[in-house]
């Protein structure tokens, strides 16, 4: 064997063994993220709060508590969380806020929210209005385009089937003719 093909070797035998340490840590990882959902589904309580500020921010000038921030993985802590600033009765608190709920959430309105801990998991309504639904995000060029061809494709099909029905039309007229 050629000195190539044992370094081609190795490497897809590297390879392998990687996908396949990936694979079963991805395992183990979805059963702790589905155990830890299970124990926010528990614990979760329905609280009425007055949101008086949010902000993306780092983990370290969050406001959170310390145990929370020591808690947190050394890869997590650059990283950028939703935050959210409200008062909960009487008491000020740093609350984290799921992504797809911190674009709903309003500032300084009143709001239910279903709560686990400090983590809001969904806002249920607001007192004196709607929800208000951010629309969707332009779609992009590729969506655009995809949708452009789509369109232009449904009016070349129309076209086809009227310029046949035209034939058909023009051939039983001369057959009747003949």
């Amino acid at each position: 064997m050629s000195t190539f093909l044992k370094v081609l070797l190795i490497i897809l035998i590297i390879l392998v063994v990687a996908l396949v340490v990936l694979y079963f840590v991805g395992r183990r990882m979805q059963k702790k993220q589905i155990a830890q959902e299970e124990q926010m589904e528990a614990a979760k309580q329905t609280v009425s709060m007055l949101v008086i500020d949010k902000k993306m921010l780092p983990v370290k000038q969050s406001g959170l508590p310390q145990a929370v921030i020591d808690q947190t993985p050394k890869m997590m802590r650059r990283s950028k969380l939703p935050i959210v600033k409200a008062k909960v009765g009487p008491r000020i608190m740093t609350l984290v806020a799921d992504a797809k709920v911190f674009d709903v959430i309003p500032v300084k309105k009143e709001v239910k929210a279903v709560v686990s801990g400090i983590y809001i998991m969904e806002v249920k309504s607001v007192r004196g209005g709607t929800l208000e639904r951010k629309p969707d995000k332009k779609p992009g060029w590729r969506a655009r385009l995809s949708s452009f061809v789509s369109k232009k494709q449904k009016e070349l099909n129309e076209e086809e089937k009227a310029m046949k029905a035209q034939k058909s039309q023009k051939s039983s007229k001369k057959s009747n003719k003949a």
